[in-house]
């Protein structure tokens, strides 16, 4: 069992993530990848990148010692999800190649290692400029390989999944919010109780006032909840992303985007919570073009409007949800993501 401990101030500061993390998502996916038992709607995607890296050679080579340091199961580095991954992929990769020499020997030093990944790993618990530069290109050549296609995808599920737990909160309050995150989970006496979170035995986290960062995870499995390994670091927990989320993401139906088009479509199904330039980034048009899109949706009652200090934000009416119930657009490439 796994209990965070919360105080009032934590549950003050507690934030749930804005966007899909980058580095969880790709940590998770190459569990995935590894994995025998990936669920169904993973199946194609995990097809496609393991018959890429087959097909070259190279890149199972430049991939090797990212696939060491994080095996399907069990312990993988903390370093490798920073907390600076919020401000985007570079900020977070400039975190990694950061890390100090001695939580970089601490944490590689965990996971076991054999055979010909040895040397490369023994460059990093070295502290090696070059080890670190060959992890960092390997962070990059996979992201391009396995999450670049899907991420207007892991998006657009993240972004529902996020709306129904704010409605969660907003309605029911914090305990549910937080006992909703997985069934192993209850909320009670400022204690949030795990059943399932990857390890044996009983562990306490203390947050004391540091806050928590929960963040929702498209590629996490579904059996359990995950924290970081080092207490001591920014207080995180992933969960994954609500079964309905990935569904109504993964679904690609043509009669809403023919009523709408595909790009006012998006800009629907994107209005959950989020700012103009929030959803302009996200589906990488212009903030003008989201914009007109969402002065439109509001016209016909199917976004809603509100000012909060220097920005607006939009979020679906019960009209625009009911639409978005039905057949959704089929994903579109985003062609600048964090």
């Amino acid at each position: 069992m796994l209990r965070i401990h919360f105080t009032a101030m934590d549950l003050a500061s507690m934030r749930l993530a804005t966007q899909p993390d980058p580095f969880w998502e790709l940590a998770l996916s190459m569990h995935q990848v590894q994995s025998r038992s990936t669920p169904p709607m993973l199946a194609s995607w995990r097809t496609g990148v393991i018959q890429t890296l087959q097909n070259n050679p190279a890149f199972r080579e430049d991939l090797s010692t990212l696939f060491a340091l994080n095996p399907p199961v069990g312990y993988f580095p903390d370093f490798l999800t920073p907390a600076q991954s919020s401000g985007g992929f570079e900020a977070g990769l400039e975190a990694i190649l950061s890390t100090p020499h001695t939580q970089l020997r601490s944490e590689v030093a965990q996971v076991s290692v054999a055979g010909r990944h040895q040397c490369a790993v023994d460059g990093l618990l070295r502290g090696e400029a070059g080890s670190l530069r060959r992890l960092a290109n390997g962070l990059r050549l996979y992201r391009r390989i396995a999450l670049e296609s899907r991420w207007s995808e892991i998006t657009a599920a993240f972004d529902t999944d996020r709306a129904i737990r704010a409605r969660q909160l907003a309605d029911e309050g914090i305990g549910a919010f937080l006992g909703g995150l997985h069934p192993s989970a209850y909320f009670r006496d400022g204690v949030l109780h795990i059943g399932s979170w990857g390890m044996d035995g009983n562990r306490d986290i203390h947050l004391d006032g540091r806050g928590l960062t929960i963040i929702p995870c498209y590629f996490k499995r579904a059996t359990q909840l995950m924290v970081l390994a080092d207490s001591d670091l920014p207080p995180v927990l992933v969960y994954p992303l609500n079964h309905a989320a990935r569904v109504l993401a993964a679904a690609q139906h043509a009669p809403l985007a023919a009523l709408l088009g595909s790009t006012r479509a998006w800009v629907l199904a994107s209005a959950a919570n989020l700012t103009t330039s929030e959803i302009a980034g996200r589906l990488g048009i212009s903030v003008p073009a989201a914009s007109r899109h969402l002065t439109i949706l509001r016209g016909a009652g199917l976004v809603a409007s509100v000012r909060h200090r220097n920005s607006v934000i939009h979020t679906q009416t019960p009209a625009g949800l009911a639409l978005l119930e039905g057949p959704t657009p089929a994903p579109r490439p985003a062609p600048g993501y964090q």
